[in-house]
């Protein structure tokens, strides 16, 4: 979970690879609307999430033994209704500064939907997860083998971080 720009989907597919789990690319779930909102430079809203929550948890409770989902997650309650969905879930948090997601954003040049725009937004949005149970916090600047290793010691060793 994190801001744009963070890694989340890197880290996300190499980890789901090393622990042989399914990996499910959260903004592959977004509806059209959400997507050409978010293209447009549009921040989505509560509602707007709302059915994209809903499909992530719903993949969540579908395969509870073993899913690597990417997701933005940026408020205490989405994360709380994502949890609902799969009791245990655990958060990988890729915290980076503004300015390096706002740069990491700008050179996906077209290859991606999310509009550079909106990096502030994220960060306006954001509630940093400190104090929440099963959340590890890594820097999202790392090297990608690194935060693979971390992540996947913590996810073995079964510590709420």
């Amino acid at each position: 979970m994190g801001v744009a720009g963070c890694g989340k989907s890197s880290l996300g597919r190499r980890l789901a690879e090393a622990c042989g789990f399914t990996f499910v690319e959260g903004d592959e779930h977004h509806s059209a609307s959400s997507r050409h909102k978010m293209q447009a430079g549009v921040a989505l809203t509560d509602e707007d999430r709302e059915g994209w929550l809903n499909t992530l948890g719903n993949l969540l409770r579908q395969d509870p033994d073993g899913l690597v989902v990417t997701c933005s997650a940026l408020k205490r309650s989405y994360r709380e209704r994502l949890r609902q969905a799969s009791p245990g879930l655990r958060f990988v948090f890729l915290e980076i500064a503004q300015d390096a997601a706002q740069a990491r954003v700008s050179g996906r040049g077209q290859a991606h939907f999310f509009s550079a725009s909106l990096v502030e937004s994220q960060f306006a949005t954001l509630e940093v997860p400190t104090g929440e149970p099963g959340v590890l916090r890594v820097d999202a600047m790392a090297p990608l083998p690194q935060l693979q290793t971390q992540v996947s010691t913590w996810l073995q060793s079964g510590e709420a971080a």
